[in-house]
């Protein structure tokens, strides 16, 4: 009897081990899960870190006010034209005009001035500006408008600026460029050294007009030579419209595509005074509180613009495809 029983109890023990082991089992994959669950939530948390910290960096740099420019006293109001003046940039049409009907619609601006700072650009968005500063100038009439020119105004720049009531230029400035051109290559004779054959179909008699691997027919030449002449002539005739007898010198001495110093400029009637914004703005405007109305990107399009070049700025870096750096 007592035999019997242990062996039952034995048997009982060897029927209890493999549950034990299986909740062991059970219990460690659990936890090993858990632990496996919480490192990826760790993870996920420490790269959303890095993201913000990515998108941090930008907005740093960006302006505290992004709102609409305003002020209660009257005021200088500034427009800036920076760069080269081509459709979609900070110096486009579009761009420009927006900043310009902004500033003279303010009730408090007592003035405008339109700081250049461009080597020139399209002669049609050039064109576009120059004939709303007219629109703007005719009907504010009580709002003068002039322009400062910095380093540079030359070609479409100097365009824009003849709209201007007066100009105003540091004598080091470079002013001028009143031409207009078009350049290209040409390769037929290195071709011919080596051996290629230039194969070109077109239809059209002329499509082919400015390619650089086939020679240059005298009438192609004539007739874009007639095309240049007009948009010059439609440039020396807004300069005229812009300056009037204030042009000082010939026609052949001002309007031969050369550029001069502000203080060259000045001499030949292309500039009258000399003079900063800040000047103007303090001793001819007499508001010296300048307020900037120029056109600036919203502030998302600005994140994601300096978003952008961080990231490239860094991937260059990374893979080593940073450019020199003349110092």
């Amino acid at each position: 009897m007592i035999l019997n029983q242990r062996s039952q109890t034995t048997a009982d023990q060897g029927n209890d081990s493999p549950g034990w082991e299986r909740d062991l089992i059970n219990k460690l994959a659990l936890a090993s899960l858990k632990e496996q669950r919480r490192a990826r939530r760790w993870g996920i948390f420490f790269k959303l870190a890095f993201l913000a910290y990515l998108l941090l960096i930008p907005v740093l740099y960006l302006p505290v006010d992004i709102s609409a420019p305003h002020s209660a006293e009257n005021h200088t109001a500034l427009v800036e034209i920076q760069g080269v003046i081509v459709e979609n940039s900070d110096a486009g049409a579009d761009q420009v005009i927006s900043g310009l009907r902004a500033a003279f619609e303010d009730e408090n601006t007592k003035g405008v001035v339109m700081r250049i700072n461009s080597p020139g650009g399209s002669p049609v968005q050039a064109g576009y500006i120059f004939d709303e500063i007219i629109r703007l100038r005719d009907k504010y009439p009580d709002i003068p408008l002039y322009a400062v020119i910095t380093d540079i105004c030359a070609s479409g720049g100097y365009y824009v600026a003849a709209a201007a009531d007066r100009i105003y230029a540091d004598e080091s400035s470079l002013v001028g460029s009143i031409g207009v051109l078009i350049n290209s290559f040409g390769f037929v004779d290195a071709m011919e050294k080596i051996g290629i054959e230039r194969r070109l179909h077109t239809a059209g008699k002329h499509k082919g007009l400015l390619d650089p691997f086939s020679p240059e027919k005298p009438e192609e030449v004539s007739h874009l030579q007639s095309v240049l002449d007009e948009l010059h002539q439609q440039f020396v005739h807004v300069v005229k419209q812009g300056r009037g007898d204030r042009l000082q010198g010939g026609e052949e001495e001002l309007f031969n595509g050369l550029i001069w110093s502000g203080k060259q400029a000045m001499g030949l009637g292309l500039v009258d005074a000399l003079g900063s914004s800040g000047y103007v703005a303090r001793e001819v405007i007499g508001a010296e509180e300048i307020v900037d109305f120029t056109w600036k990107r919203d502030y998302l399009e600005r994140l994601t613009e300096r978003l952008g070049a961080a990231m490239a700025g860094a991937l260059s870096v990374r893979f080593g495809l940073e450019s020199p750096n003349l110092r």
